[in-house]
């Protein structure tokens, strides 16, 4: 067990790696505690068939670490997780992340000025800085469904994917239709199971495209980085139309819409079947999927489309809220999303006055330029309050996250979040979300489900990002020496 070091990070997916880049390039010693076996987060921990990314690899890369080596335009998960193990041993941080270690316990030590820390296994006793980078999809949300755990035959959720069970033959719940599902279905159809698909809502679904990057193509990227570049650069080219129409601006909405609904109509022929498949909810209300295989496969002869919920499990046997019965079941997926608006680390943490993060968000998660909280000195957390992007890379996020710690914490000073800033922002995202689809009523993971404040979602485009963080490093905090 290590004494003390400049800063601690405690997740090695994305986010954790990005923080001990930044902070190690800026001369701190740094330990990264990752509880896995190895880094990855979301990458390491989904490998269900069909797993991949929705944002083209090139823009799902870190600007600094190119890749020339995607297979696809849209890059599997397992391409992903090589990806970031690459990253870490080319930026030399590997060593310093301990793994197999869960953070048990934080405090702020207000007379040392430092964070008093417990693991699981080997970390630091203290450190100056502490980072949570955790991970909102890190997780499962398991629904409290009636006989569940009664269920005779394999439950699992898609983050949890047990491969060694075969699926051809087999007849296969699998409950929800957002991403992981539309990605999961086609694969189960094509290995030769039978699927009972329970939808509580449908989803909006436009067409996903994208090119495979052959032998040739991926010479070409290796030979010019500008290429790489130039592919990035047009990848973001229409992040303004995406965030219009997922923000329900009227004329890029009704484009959008006009899309989704020809791509239904076009790959499900049977009338009585696209009603059901039909989205109700504003469009960009919810996430919204990328597929041009989940309609092809939901219109088979080999899925059952139960337009319903999940209602009960008796046996075997499951129940759909509209009292149809599904029987002789052989296993249930649950691709049901993530603990997403309360994060599990919030309740092992407390700051000033012994307050924990958990109560500090009893009414939703708030921050100040994303990252950092008021009462919680030298805490930063990543991937957290309005850290999502409805319409591109969750890494350009990050990567701006990461550079605005490391500038905080240049003057090894012991930063505070100003609570009048917090209030700030978070008035500021209630004023961005009104009147858009975000609020309009139906349940999604960007919405906090006690207060109903959308407090996942960041309601703009990357340059808004830019121009709040700028704000917060002039006005939002203050700074004092440490007591060391």
């Amino acid at each position: 067990m290590t004494g003390h070091v400049d800063a601690v990070v405690v997740g090695a997916g994305f986010a954790g790696v990005l923080a001990a880049i930044e902070l190690r390039e800026a001369g701190r010693e740094v330990v990264v505690v990752e509880r896995a076996d190895r880094v990855g987060g979301t990458w390491r921990d989904n490998v269900y068939p069909g797993v991949a990314c929705d944002v083209p690899a090139h823009l799902y890369s870190l600007e600094r670490h190119p890749n020339p080596d995607w297979s696809a335009e849209f890059a599997p998960g397992a391409e992903i997780a090589a990806y970031l193990e690459r990253v870490v041993d080319a930026s030399g941080i590997r060593s310093s992340i301990r793994f197999q270690s869960a953070l048990t316990d934080a405090a702020w030590d207000e007379a040392a000025q430092q964070w008093r820390l417990a693991f699981s296994g080997d970390g630091p006793q203290t450190a100056d800085v502490l980072v949570l980078a955790c991970g909102r999809l890190a997780e499962p949300h398991v629904p409290d469904i009636p006989g569940l755990v009664g269920f005779p035959g394999q439950v699992m959720h898609t983050a949890r994917w047990d491969g060694s069970v075969p699926v051809a033959g087999t007849r296969i719940a699998v409950v929800g239709t957002g991403s992981s599902a539309a990605q999961l279905v086609p694969e189960l159809v094509a290995a030769g199971a039978e699927v009972v698909l329970f939808q509580r809502s449908p989803a909006w679904i436009l067409p996903r495209g994208g090119r495979r990057y052959g032998p040739a193509d991926r010479a070409a990227f290796a030979a010019d980085p500008g290429r790489i570049a130039a592919v990035r650069a047009e990848a973001l080219g229409g992040d303004d139309e995406r965030f219009a129409a997922r923000a329900g601006a009227p004329a890029a909405s009704a484009r959008a819409v006009r899309a989704a609904q020809a791509h239904l109509a076009q790959q499900v022929r049977r009338p009585a079947l696209r009603r059901r498949l039909t989205p109700t909810d504003p469009f960009g209300c919810k996430r919204v999927v990328l597929s041009d295989t989940f309609y092809p496969a939901v219109a088979s002869r080999a899925v059952t489309l139960e337009a319903s919920a999940l209602a009960a499990v008796h046996g075997d046997t499951l129940v759909g809220a509209s009292g149809a019965r599904h029987d002789s079941i052989d296993r249930i997926v649950l691709a049901t999303g993530f603990e997403t608006s309360e994060q599990p680390f919030a309740r092992l943490v407390r700051g000033e006055d012994g307050v924990t993060l958990a109560e500090h968000w009893a009414q939703g998660m708030t921050a100040v330029g994303t990252v950092a909280v008021a009462g919680f000195p030298n805490l930063f957390v990543l991937n957290g309050p309005n850290a999502a992007l409805p319409h591109s890379s969750s890494l350009l996020v990050l990567e701006r996250q990461a550079a605005l710690v490391r500038r905080l914490t240049g003057s090894g000073g012991v930063i505070r979040a100003r609570p009048e800033a917090e209030q700030a922002a978070t008035a500021a995202i209630a004023d961005r979300v009104d009147g858009t689809p975000w609020v309009a009523g139906c349940r999604s993971w960007y919405r906090d489900a006690r207060s109903g404040r959308v407090t996942l979602l960041w309601p703009g485009t990357t340059d808004d990002l830019d121009s709040a963080m700028r704000a917060a490093v002039r006005d939002a905090f203050t700074v004092t020496e440490g007591a060391r």
